[in-house]
């Protein structure tokens, strides 16, 4: 049997990295149920101090997903795990962002004025990529 996946990343502070990705990869932030926090809420499976207001919506403190605009079927959702403890270490695992024809100056200066980190330039035979950190030090790839 086939498996699917998300990828998870975590985050001292989901939302707005959350916001960060979807910019940067032209998806969406998935919306939020706030009828149903509520819902969970009265129910007694959750208190008031799990949630937080994010952009003048009620959320979950505990994270936050974006998904690709037409769909799971053409990438996995990726969600934010908030975590306690700020990024210490390179990761072993990161997304390698393939721009197609798009100008990769263009798009690695358009993540720098977003807050991107620039870290270094590689490649390996044909293969070129750009690294950069998001705004919370998780690494990742432009790939041309």
């Amino acid at each position: 049997m086939a498996y699917t996946f998300q990828v998870t990343i975590d985050s001292t502070d989901p939302h707005p990295l959350a916001d960060w990705w979807a910019e940067a990869l032209g998806w969406e932030v998935e919306p939020s149920d706030e009828q149903f926090i509520r819902g969970v809420i009265a129910a007694g499976h959750a208190t008031d101090e799990d949630t937080t207001t994010h952009r003048g919506t009620l959320v979950w403190k505990v994270g936050a997903a974006i998904r690709h605009p037409e769909g799971p079927e053409h990438a996995p959702r990726v969600l934010f795990q908030r975590v306690p403890e700020p990024k210490t270490v390179k990761n072993r695992v990161h997304l390698d962002v393939r721009i197609g024809e798009d100008d990769p100056k263009t798009v690695v200066e358009r993540l720098l004025t977003m807050g991107a980190t620039h870290l270094h330039e590689g490649h390996q035979g044909p293969f070129r990529w750009t690294t950069l950190a998001d705004p919370e030090g998780n690494e990742l790839c432009i790939t041309y």
